[in-house]
């Protein structure tokens, strides 16, 4: 069996939520694991089991543990003689918000012909800003909300009520719904704080919402319990992230059976959108018999294994299903061609 190296942490506003969610991943699985830190100024730390607790990061006792550096394959760690690799055969990415679900990490991964659990970098790129998953539902026809983008000092033309987000940004953060122009001076404010665009959607009270997440393993798609998540006015920051650490498993929503395969075949239509090698989670909105994407998690929190009922088996089958790099063979025939009609160049 494969040894996972749970990678986790990085540059990025969600930082403290992917050790959260490295912490989660470790009781939810039995394979033994190895522990990839990337701290905030991007570094990687092989990181004890023992030291698999909150406060070893936020106290920065991390910077004890060992050191390692990306290399051809892997991870190497220093040692007398040179640079020795870690012992681990697949990066499963928990590195939530920016490095991890923007791309870098991916490119990285590619770069250095390391396999990685995770979505390749086109995918990280359409998934991590709002206005390019629009388009990657449209593509899919898959329904989503009307929106517009806006920048500071921009007039949001929609009505009240609706909703502001930080364009680049997940787990709920900076989101604020605007139901008059009382609210509007916060929201922007809010929004703001974290990214220089934001995104503008009506707000729909009381609106069904539903969680779906999963993978597909060569012609096998592994799809996870329907989830209804109980929440107040919208899914906030506490009610998404303060209880993904949860034992007990998600419970299947009360559906149609029609409505359930119309949510499942949503799914199937986003994740093949480039999304293979990654386990994600998508969110729908339900509203006038109407599935309409609210949003793509490239890397759901605790990489969702709350919500299957058999995670364990789901994850080695992805882990062995992983896209292969396809490798270009680079000849030279050219040059030898020209220095051979030439004589020289």
């Amino acid at each position: 069996m494969l040894k996972p190296i749970i990678l986790f942490g990085g540059q990025s506003y969600e930082h403290e939520i992917s050790i959260v969610s490295a912490i989660s991943l470790h009781k939810a699985i039995s394979a033994q694991c190895a522990f990839v830190f990337l701290s905030p100024d991007r570094r990687f730390y092989l990181i004890d089991l023992i030291d698999m607790k909150a406060e070893h990061f936020a106290s920065g006792r991390y910077k004890k543990n060992r050191e390692l550096f990306l290399a051809r394959g892997g991870f190497e760690r220093k040692t007398l003689f040179g640079r020795t690799p870690i012992d681990g055969d697949v990066i499963v990415s928990v590195a939530h918000g920016a490095d991890g679900e923007d791309g870098k990490l991916a490119a990285l991964f590619e770069f250095h012909s390391i396999p990685y659990v995770g979505p390749r970098l086109e995918a990280s790129v359409l998934s991590f800003n709002k206005r390019w998953t629009k388009f990657l539902a449209q593509v899919s026809e898959v329904k989503t909300l009307p929106y517009q983008i806006v920048k500071r000092g921009d007039a949001i033309n929609m009505a009240y009520p609706f909703i502001l987000k930080p364009l680049r940004l997940g787990s709920s953060i900076g989101v604020c719904v605007v139901k008059n122009e009382a609210d509007l001076s916060y929201a922007i404010d809010m929004a703001f704080e974290f990214d220089d665009e934001a995104i503008a959607e009506p707000f729909i009270a009381n609106v069904r919402e539903y969680n779906l997440a999963g993978c597909r393993t060569g012609d096998v798609w592994r799809l996870s319990a329907i989830e209804q998540p109980q929440k107040k006015e919208f899914l906030d920051f506490d009610q998404k992230y303060l209880d993904f650490t949860r034992d007990e498993k998600v419970k299947e929503a009360n559906l149609p059976s029609e409505t359930a395969e119309a949510l499942r075949e949503a799914f199937r239509k986003i994740y093949s959108r480039g999304f293979d090698g990654a386990l994600i989670r998508c969110d729908f909105f339900i509203t006038n018999g109407e599935i309409i994407l609210n949003e793509i998690n490239p890397i759901p929190g605790s990489l969702a294994n709350y919500m299957f009922s058999d995670y364990e088996t789901t994850l080695n089958a992805l882990i062995d299903a992983l896209p292969r790099q396809k490798r270009i063979a680079v000849t030279y025939n050219y040059i030898r061609s020209i220095k051979s009609a030439k004589g020289k160049l």
